[in-house]
């Protein structure tokens, strides 16, 4: 078996391609990795408080290891930081890298390159599956999410908060992917088959954020947040 590290993101796409992973033989999940904004203590992208993905890998029963990024890290600081964590992850013996990502070639590439430079190889169990069929899957393997970030630009507050069920996915804007693969909307999973048992958490404030684009050129990209808490 390869010993392999997820690269964990807390919400559905890593839930559920972690969860095939670990019914394969191929691979022996060893150890979780999320990146975490330090300023905040909160998991980058996600907004969520660093709490609950204790309290969620603490339920999955895999141990995690956080590398930290500074409030606003440009690529060069950015590229640094990630190659120094994986030349440790390399040294630790593992020789593989999960991810769960769906279609978006330029992300898969650049993961690819970076893991080349130290000798770890790429895995993507959902790379080019159905973004319908995959959120029908995890709905009916009993996986349960909820909305923590949404793109300002297909929701507004009301969205942040939803549990994703059936109904939530077939009312998505048009423009919008199922599994919110292009960034449209990000999510916590707090219960399912991977889980000794469900996550508790209240619903926090609900804030608007702006960032500026990459460029400094375009228009400033803004979105919704959901504060979650931990009740334990």
């Amino acid at each position: 078996m390869n010993k392999t590290y997820f690269n964990w993101s807390t919400g559905k796409d890593s839930a559920l391609a972690l969860y095939e992973l670990m019914q394969d033989n191929n691979y022996k999940i060893e150890q979780l990795v999320t990146t975490v904004n330090s300023h905040y203590k909160r998991v980058s992208m996600h907004g969520l408080r660093v709490e609950l993905l204790e309290a969620q890998t603490e339920a999955i029963g895999l141990p995690i290891q956080y590398v930290e990024l500074p409030e606003q890290p440009d690529m060069d600081d950015y590229n640094a930081i990630m190659t120094d964590a994986t030349n440790k992850l390399k040294a630790a013996n593992f020789t593989h890298a999960a991810f769960g990502d769906i279609f978006l070639e330029d992300l898969k590439f650049y993961r690819e390159m970076q893991l080349l430079e130290v000798g770890i190889k790429g895995v993507f169990p959902l790379w080019k599956r159905n973004t319908k069929q995959l959120m029908a899957e995890f709905l009916d393997l009993g996986f349960k999410a909820i909305v923590v970030c949404a793109d300002a630009k297909f929701f507004d507050a009301d969205f942040v908060g939803t549990i994703l069920d059936q109904d939530a996915i077939n009312a998505l804007p048009e423009a919008v992917d199922p599994c919110g693969e292009n960034g449209e909307f990000h999510t916590f999973c707090f219960d399912g088959p991977l889980f000794k048992a469900p996550i508790p958490f209240t619903i926090g404030e609900k804030t608007y954020r702006e960032y500026p684009a990459p460029d400094n050129k375009t228009k400033a990209a803004g979105f919704w947040y959901c504060d979650l808490i931990n009740e334990n």
